[in-house]
């Protein structure tokens, strides 16, 4: 009788981990991405002098970031975390990574030349760009909806996000799920600040570039 109800015990055991394995797997390794709204067209100039804009990325994944190049708080370690990225996809013809300044007055062309050289920004598809002013905060407050503006008692003079968003090869904004205990999140951005969340977008930009 003992036996009887040990071998019955384990059937069911095994019957309910065949169903229920494939749902845990499928919640925590996520074949696809969320899809966000499509990126507004655009169009800025380079540190090498060149017109790059959403036709321009057509095609291809791409990392995008708000920042200006005299930031003295958290711009630097978001350059820490998109150098990270950089050396991880370093070469790949169909990734690229933008940082749009929010200081275009003072981040000129040369300017942002002079910062990429110094800062080991060396890979070609690492668009530093720059234009009018008004255009680019309405392409992050609107576009995005990823805050930048100018307030003369923040540090450096200007404010932004510290977060990074994905684009895909159609130009939408992709991103996961996240899964606290029993909650599932949606997470549009990515934070540059947290090394955890790097390493999701990592994982995340592999998935775009096999679709």
């Amino acid at each position: 009788m003992k036996n009887k109800s040990y071998i019955g015990i384990t059937f069911i055991i095994l019957i309910f981990g065949i169903w229920a394995v494939p749902k845990i797997v499928n919640r925590l390794s996520p074949s696809s991405l969320l899809k966000f709204e499509k990126v507004t067209d655009f169009e800025f100039t380079n540190q090498d002098n060149k017109l790059i804009s959403n036709t321009t990325l057509k095609d291809k994944v791409y990392v995008l970031e708000f920042f200006f190049t005299s930031c003295p708080t958290i711009c630097p370690k978001m350059h820490t975390s998109m150098l990270k990225i950089q050396d991880e996809f370093y070469g790949n013809p169909n990734f690229n990574l933008i940082s749009v300044t929010i200081d275009p007055k003072r981040d000129t062309v040369d300017a942002l030349k002079r910062y990429a050289e110094k800062n080991n920004s060396t890979s070609k598809n690492w668009h530093f760009l720059t234009g009018d002013k008004d255009v680019i905060y309405e392409f992050a407050n609107v576009g995005f909806k990823l805050y930048a503006g100018e307030n003369e008692e923040a540090e450096g003079g200007f404010e932004h996000s510290g977060l990074f968003a994905l684009v895909d090869k159609n130009g939408f904004i992709r991103s996961r799920t996240i899964i606290t205990g029993e909650n599932e999140n949606p997470l549009k951005f990515y934070d540059g600040l947290d090394a955890k969340q790097v390493q999701m977008l990592k994982e995340d930009i592999v998935i775009l570039l096999n679709e």
